[in-house]
């Protein structure tokens, strides 16, 4: 578990690792979930969807999960400076990445706007640079756009939901809303690639705030979604120590 003392602070681009030109590690061929491809290309008239949620073991999971329209999902950092980071250096805070997870949808089966509502409400999106007792910059809640339709969607979903939210008793959202260009999506490590389906009992680390988007919640804050094991065993890699990414 990778905890600072120190408040954290995103760095410059002076400040952040250099980084590297390639990455040091090669990332899985194939979806262990779902069987498809996890880089690109990807077929045509699939969209990609950008979320950055907390820990994003957790966060993945909750989109592969989804019945329908998920082509595939892959873990990795973005929204930062450093080329090819490690897992390492984006916990030591000096990369300015994000915890990220990719969604590569067709709209036809599941628009923007419901990956969208998964975001919102599988996690706590008020928490500034933590989300729950996950601490650093590399936990921020993000969107990174491909379009400039999902640039409004986003918009509008966010209004929405911090109405439902302020109704609810919660603060203000302070959710990143950026441009996916000009902030590559670096994806992570083999062994952190659909984590909870290998690890029954692994960590998750999200948990939405109770609210939903559709309409002001009832339910009282001791109802938040819990994070539930995986679908297959598996043992954590040897840096986990049983903590979060």
């Amino acid at each position: 578990m990778f905890h600072d003392s120190r408040t954290p602070r995103l760095p410059t681009a002076e400040q952040a690792l250099t980084g590297r030109s390639a990455p040091v590690f090669r990332v899985p061929e194939r979806h262990t979930v779902l069987s498809t491809p996890l880089l690109g290309p990807y077929p045509e008239g699939l969209e990609i969807a950008d979320f950055a949620m907390g820990c994003f073991w957790g966060a993945e999971r909750a989109f592969w999960r989804l019945p329908k329209g998920v082509y595939t999902t892959l873990v990795g950092y973005q929204g930062g400076f450093t080329e090819n980071p490690t897992y390492e250096e984006v916990c030591s805070g000096l990369t300015g990445h994000t915890e990220a997870v990719r969604v590569v949808h067709d709209p036809a089966e599941i628009p923007y706007e419901e990956l969208l509502r998964v975001f919102w409400e599988s996690h706590d999106p008020t928490q500034g640079f933590r989300q729950g007792n996950d601490v650093g910059t590399q936990y921020r809640s993000a969107v990174h756009t491909h379009s400039a339709a999902q640039s409004a969607a986003v918009l509008a979903s966010r209004e929405a939901y911090q109405k439902v939210l302020t109704r609810s008793g919660h603060g203000t959202i302070t959710t990143e809303l950026l441009p996916a260009e000009g902030r590559p999506f670096y994806p992570a490590e083999g062994y952190h690639q659909q984590y909870l389906h290998r690890n029954v009992d692994g960590y998750c680390g999200i948990g939405g705030t109770g609210v939903k988007l559709s309409a002001p919640s009832r339910r009282s804050r001791s109802s938040r979604p819990r994070c539930g094991g995986g679908t297959a065993g598996g043992s954590p890699p040897p840096d986990r120590r049983g903590g979060p990414p």
